[in-house]
């Protein structure tokens, strides 16, 4: 008598289907199950970063008086090559804050900078130029030159991004490195941040809402962001993902041996 034993096609389909049913698709979704609903945005000033050392500053001065204004806009020396949002390597020079946290300012000399910001350095520059009779009115504009976050780990595009507006958000930092990929771990990013000389690490997870009530919403610069893999991608260079393809193998020719010896 002849055994009957279904076609290899569909045994091999039915152990894929067992090996995958169990993943979990809101792992791989942001925000499950949000409806309809409001965050207040935080107060934007209160986001103002503090001027660290080492930060690159690029400080503009403009007075009634043109020509007097021109020897506080002389070149810098102090340069770095920058990475920028589009993947493009770009020089920037300006004020590099030093390890005491002062900048050499023309005709002011040494002017503390770190632990401020930029509101309050311009208050600062503007005042001692006034003091001195160096200029009237003067018009102070401080940007940053190196406001930048990385983003590490299971995304598309890991990199170090330069922000011209110096304002991004988490989300915005993720969609700059491509997005995550299918194996990131969604609910356990990793945010490391230094403030007032420490670092500091927070545990954000993407799948609920609690990021827009979050004050890592916002991210400021040097913010550090790791994605790590989840545990499909870490089983996959693990022993038992290593022994599928063997195990379907010997599977295979047991099927077939049956087969033959069935007919």
């Amino acid at each position: 008598m002849k055994i009957a034993f279904p076609p290899l096609c569909y045994i091999i389909a039915l152990c894929t289907v067992m090996f995958t049913s169990c993943i979990d698709t809101s792992k791989a979704t942001y925000f499950n199950n949000i409806s309809n609903t409001e965050f207040p945005s935080e107060d934007l000033q209160l986001l103002e970063p503090v001027i660290q050392e080492n930060d690159l500053l690029s400080i503009s001065v403009n007075s009634l008086n043109p020509e007097a204004s021109v020897i506080f806009n002389m070149p810098n020396v102090s340069a770095t090559e920058t990475s920028t949002v589009s993947g493009n390597t770009a020089q920037a020079s300006g004020y590099l804050v030093d390890q005491d946290g002062f900048i050499q300012f023309p005709f002011l000399g040494n002017i503390k900078a770190a632990g401020l910001t930029k509101k309050a350095l311009k208050e600062n520059i503007t005042r001692e130029l006034e003091r001195r009779k160096l200029l009237i009115e003067p018009i102070i504009n401080i940007r940053y030159l190196n406001y930048k976050v990385s983003v590490l780990g299971e995304v598309a595009r890991p990199s170090v991004f330069t922000i011209p507006n110096e304002k991004i958000t988490l989300l915005e930092a993720l969609g700059l490195a491509g997005d995550l990929t299918i194996y990131a771990n969604r609910d356990n990013v990793l945010l490391i941040r230094e403030e007032d000389g420490t670092k500091k690490l927070t545990r954000i997870n993407l799948t609920t809402d609690e990021l827009f009530t979050s004050p890592y919403y916002y991210l400021k610069s040097n913010d550090i962001i790791y994605v790590e893999a989840n545990k499909s991608k870490i089983s996959s260079t693990g022993t038992a993902r290593q022994w599928l393809p063997v195990v379907f193998s010997a599977l295979s020719l047991t099927v077939i041996v049956i087969d033959l010896l069935t007919r």
